[in-house]
């Protein structure tokens, strides 16, 4: 009897480390990066070098990461 309760016990703790786990692992949803949902990403213009590109993408990076997080509200 306490050898079946004691293998009950660990499949309980098994399961339970499995459900957090998988939960863990999972990939987080995506948090649009504007106020009405949508991902604005930057559009390269015609004729542009890959260091201009790159130069274009890390001054969106820098000038998102500037913008303060919108505060949620207290209800």
């Amino acid at each position: 009897m306490r050898a079946l309760f004691s293998i009950v016990s660990l499949l309980i703790v098994l399961a339970i480390v499995g459900v957090l786990a998988k939960k863990q692992l999972s990939p987080a949803p995506a948090k649009p990066a504007s106020a009405d949902g949508s991902v604005r990403l930057p559009v390269p213009a015609a004729g542009t070098t890959p260091q201009q590109q790159s130069q274009q993408v890390r001054q969106t990076l820098e000038n998102t990461m500037q913008q303060a997080r919108p505060m949620p509200e207290d209800n």
